[in-house]
Parts: structure tokens; C-alpha cells; sequence
């Protein structure tokens, strides 16, 4: 039997965790150059897209 969780996770910490999956994976391909030919600025944006995505959670949860 799993137990429950107290507080169900939010949709924005839902979409942060998997886009920060997302760009771990990538970032790793990339770096052992199975993925080399993608550019530099999709990994920014998907960085940027986490730093944002964590801030509107931080946010979402204090109020």
C-alpha cells in the first residue's frame, strides 16, 4: 500500500518537474554529443522556462 499524499502537487509544480526532466535529459544528450546538433538557445529557453515555472510555484503555494 503507497501512502497518500497531504498535499496534492499543483499543476505549475507538475509542469515545473517534468520541464526541469526535460531539460536535465537534453542537457546530458547534448553534452555527450547525441543530441550536438541542437542549438545552445533551446537549452536556455527550457532553463529560463524552469526558472519561471519554479517562481510561479514558490508563488502559487505561498498564497
Amino acid at each position: 500500500m503507497t501512502p497518500r499524499r497531504r498535499y496534492p502537487l499543483q499543476p505549475f509544480t507538475k509542469a515545473f518537474l517534468a520541464v526541469l526532466g526535460v531539460t536535465l535529459v537534453i542537457w546530458l544528450l547534448r553534452g555527450l554529443a547525441v543530441l550536438a546538433f541542437m542549438p545552445g538557445a533551446v537549452l536556455w529557453v527550457l532553463i529560463l522556462l524552469c526558472f519561471s515555472l519554479g517562481i510561479i510555484s514558490t508563488l502559487q503555494r505561498i498564497r
